[in-house]
Parts: structure tokens; sequence; C-alpha cells
């Protein structure tokens, strides 16, 4: 079984964004591509090659399901496994996100010192 080690987080907001980085980087010791947008993650996620990718569900634009939809119709990205961060975790909109092809929801706010472990744990249940 692969490693976890590069993590592609989409997020607009960039507080969220700075402390989700440095938790997942110094507290989880992954490797770390912070996009800023759904626009942003298409760019760039072949080139980085994550091996999970981690999506916001509100942003301007393309949204955390758009996003996911998109990444999943490329060929190289099809099977990564993505998570959703997000304040909407009643029990329905984490059902409507794992229908939508997310492994998990990720609750914000989060625990920075947690985090990583969340992720990890996420990453556990991908071949569940």
């Amino acid at each position: 079984m692969s490693e976890l080690e590069r993590i592609l987080y989409v997020e607009d907001e960039p507080d969220i964004r700075e402390v989700a980085q440095i938790a997942l980087e110094m507290v989880g010791g992954f490797t770390v591509k912070v996009c800023s947008s759904g626009e942003a993650a298409l760019r760039e996620a072949e080139g980085f090659a994550p091996d999970m990718i981690l999506l916001d569900v509100m942003m301007p634009g393309m949204d955390g399901p758009a996003t996911l939809k998109a990444l999943r119709e490329r060929p190289a990205l099809a099977a990564i496994p993505m998570a959703f961060m997000t304040a909407k975790v009643q029990p329905a909109e984490v059902a409507h996100f794992k229908a939508l092809g997310a492994l998990d929801v990720i609750a914000k706010p989060f625990d920075p010192m947690t985090l990583a472990d969340q992720v990890r744990a996420v990453w556990e249940t991908r071949n569940g």
C-alpha cells in the first residue's frame, strides 16, 4: 500500500489555507500544494501528482463539488482519493458529498494539531 505523502489542498480563504498548510506540513510531514480556487486546482493537479486531494466546498466560481467532478473527468486524476473540508457536516450533507465521490468529510473548523491524523484516517479508508 502506498504512503500518503503529497496532498493538494483547495481552499479560497487565505487564513484557513495557511493554517491547514502549516498543520499538514509541520505536524503531518506531508508535501502540500495549495490552490486558491477550483480553476487553479485543475491547472495544477496533474503536474503535482497528489496522493490525495482536499477540497473546500464553498468557493467562488467553481465550488468544491464542481471541482471534484472536473478532476474526476481527467484520466490521470480519476482514481485519486478526494475529501471535502467544510462546515457543512450534517448527516444528509455528508451523505451527499460521499455520493458525489468524496471519501469523507473533514469538519471545519478543524484542529491544526489533529488535522494530519484526520487526513490519514480518511486515507486509510480508501481501500475499505
